[in-house]
């Protein structure tokens, strides 16, 4: 796991050293990614360099030095990632005949890419990847990022040059391109929370999409190709489902996440796994010991003086499995300390509140391990979001109704605020999950809404009308749209969410908050294996009214009793509502003052004061809307520009 960057500067503008320097500070920008060394490879001819920061975790000697020559010396490599099957590429490699004796995974790689090809090579690839492969003969420049987007990768051309880096601030280090900011991503991040690829912040930096291969040579042109598409992997599943109920399938999708577990477990560094208590985790976790000759150490964080604390099921998980279980209690002190890093930690405007938890959850797992295992990806897999459940019901049944109608039935529901909704919960015999009362509102959009596109569009929505928010209204962005063609309204949920909610906010999230501490997070349920049979899978076998995710509670239950996750779903709640009226309303009041939001130039101080001063007043919780305005606020504090 490491931080890349380069520059391919083909009209050679940079005189001398500069270009060497300059990607060199690109470099320095990702210190953090990779704090076990460094190294800077520059063909001056080719007027192209590349930067590598290394975190040292499959054969940590100077074999794994980056940037790698292939032996050919035709190739020049700049890898971030892990291959969990180098040592399938390297047998394949002794049968073509072209024998490698290497524990590393990154010579692996580029003697496969002497051998085979950029496509071909990555085409066998198991793992998370992003990388930069320069062709010396050709002088072309190959950027690849990894099927699902695990692992990310920036990149900005202009007439004279394309760099590129794992993250938006190395390019902003190399002032080698102008940098303007994007008023259509920035109406997408008021409406997700997020910046959906390839956006950025800036109108000139784009993300190379998961699944994609990026190439220039000589001539300029950069060519981008798609050489995985979840879009046709959820298709061609749809059209050739197993039947339903089968158990060969279900026996395998055992299988297959088993293997995805064990691959994950090659590290010649200290290990362990992230334990919420939740389904995902509790599976990945539970294979991870099975696999195991002694106790897997795990981790979990907690905040037990704000209602549902998920590190109790965690612990008792933790206690039945066996594994070396360690767990940190947070509180409103941890939270503020953390926020102030979040502008360095995420580069753009980025909104996700459980970014707190992940960050201190991390810089906690890092004090003891330098990998961890995640179940990040498995709702997205496994049909496990509440919505999945609720939506299509609610389109469904009010497909007929009047418009009059749905309305009437939501201004009913919201005729109890969502704190109400909260109290009424609470006083029920049965075990309701966080925010409720959140939920009960959500549900009330959907109601009103013309159709599951728009009642998803409403459920995704941190501010609905980014026009209402924004002074530069929506900046030309097209709302996202569901696929109909796949039929099932939960197909269509679950891709929609895989092609941007996973990698533009989950992924995202991940990535960064572990990265800032040098620590490699790995994710089974995301091996495309595993992706590619679960689309197979009847939605039936998926979801129904016994609950979500049924294939992984049926794994788990062979291993953990029902009880610790058998419970309504909560996600990584933070309990920022009532913090914002506590303990971070001072922070909170500075950075949402009229002053304040005057100097962005982007925000609608009016319409943000009347959304404070209803969160204040308890009438409703507006969390989520506040965040991204005062996650931007902290942004457009420190941004370069």
């Amino acid at each position: 796991m490491c931080g890349i960057a380069g520059i391919y500067d083909r009209s050679g503008t940079f005189a001398g050293d500069a270009l060497q320097e300059t990607v060199s500070r690109m470099g320095e920008q990702l210190r953090h990614r990779g704090p076990d060394g460094d190294g800077i490879w520059h063909e001056p001819n080719a007027h192209i360099a590349l930067a590598h920061r290394r975190l040292a975790v499959i054969a940590p000697t100077p074999e794994g030095y980056q940037p790698a020559l292939s032996r050919c010396g035709r190739y020049a490599l700049s890898y971030n990632g892990e291959i969990y099957n180098f040592g399938d590429i390297l047998e394949d490699l002794a049968a073509d005949g072209h024998p490698v004796e290497t524990a590393s995974d990154t010579v692996a790689l580029a003697e496969a890419i002497a051998s085979w090809g950029v496509r071909k090579t990555v085409a066998r690839l198991v793992g998370m990847f992003a990388f930069a492969v320069f062709d010396r003969k050709t002088r072309t420049l190959t950027l690849v990022r990894d099927r699902l987007g695990i692992k990310p990768l920036y990149w900005a051309a202009n007439s004279q040059l394309l760099a590129f880096s794992s993250e938006l601030g190395g390019l902003a280090a190399s002032g080698a391109l102008s940098l303007s900011r994007d008023p259509a991503a920035f109406a997408a991040y008021l409406r997700l929370g997020c910046i959906p690829a390839p956006a950025t912040i800036y109108r000139e930096a784009r993300k190379l999409e998961p699944g994609c291969l990026l190439e220039l040579g000589p001539s300029g042109e950069v060519a981008i190709e798609r050489y995985w598409d979840i879009a046709d992997i959820a298709r061609r599943g749809m059209a050739d489902p197993f039947p339903q109920g089968d158990a060969d399938s279900q026996a395998e999708t055992e299988r297959l996440l088993s293997q995805a577990v064990s691959d994950r477990l090659i590290s010649d560094m200290p290990l362990g796994g992230w334990l919420s208590g939740g389904i995902d985790s509790s599976c990945v976790v539970a294979l991870m010991q099975t696999a195991s000759t002694r106790p897997v150490r795990t981790f979990s964080i907690g905040f037990p003086a704000f209602g549902y604390d998920e590190s109790k099921d965690a612990a008792t998980i933790a206690r039945h499995l066996g594994t070396d279980h360690t767990e940190m209690t947070v509180t409103p002190k941890d939270a503020i300390a953390a926020i102030t890093h979040m502008p360095a930690v995420y580069d753009e405007p980025f909104a996700d509140s459980s970014q707190l938890p992940t960050y201190i959850l991390s810089r906690l797992t890092r004090t003891h391990v330098t990998v961890a295992l995640s179940g990040d990806g498995g709702d997205e897999v496994f049909a496990g979001y509440n919505r999945y459940a609720v939506l299509p019901r609610i389109a469904a049944r009010t497909a007929g109704w009047p418009r009059a109608a749905r309305k009437g039935v939501a201004c009913g529901l919201r005729s109890l605020s969502p704190h109400a909704w909260d109290r009424l919960a609470r006083a029920l015999p049965v075990r309701m999950p966080p925010q409720f009362g959140d939920k009960v509102w959500k549900a009330a959009d959907a109601c009103e809404a013309d159709g599951l596109e728009q009642a998803y569009l409403a459920a995704i929505s941190q501010w609905p009308l980014p026009d209402a928010v924004s002074l530069g209204g929506n900046g030309g962005w097209e709302e996202c749209s569901l696929d109909p063609g796949l039929g099932d309204p939960v197909a269509q949920l679950q891709l929609a969410d895989s092609q941007t909610y996973l990698p533009d906010d989950i992924l995202t999230k991940v990535d960064r908050a572990s990265m800032a501490h040098a620590l490699e997070v790995r994710v089974p349920l995301l091996d495309h294996r595993l992706v590619e049979h679960a689309w197979r899978l009847p939605r039936a076998d998926l979801i129904g009214p016994d609950g979500t995710k049924k294939p992984l509670r049926n794994i788990l239950a062979r291993h953990v009793p029902a009880g610790p996750f058998d419970h309504p779903k909560s996600g990584f709640a933070v309990p920022v509502g009532e913090w914002l009226r506590g303990p971070l309303r001072e922070w909170a009041d500075d950075l949402l003052s009229e002053d304040a939001l005057m100097r962005s130039g982007m925000l609608s101080p009016r319409t943000v004061r009347d959304a404070w001063a209803r969160h204040l007043s308890g009438r409703q919780n507006l969390q989520n809307r506040l965040w991204v305005v005062l996650m931007f606020q902290l942004w457009d504090r420190a941004a370069p520009c």
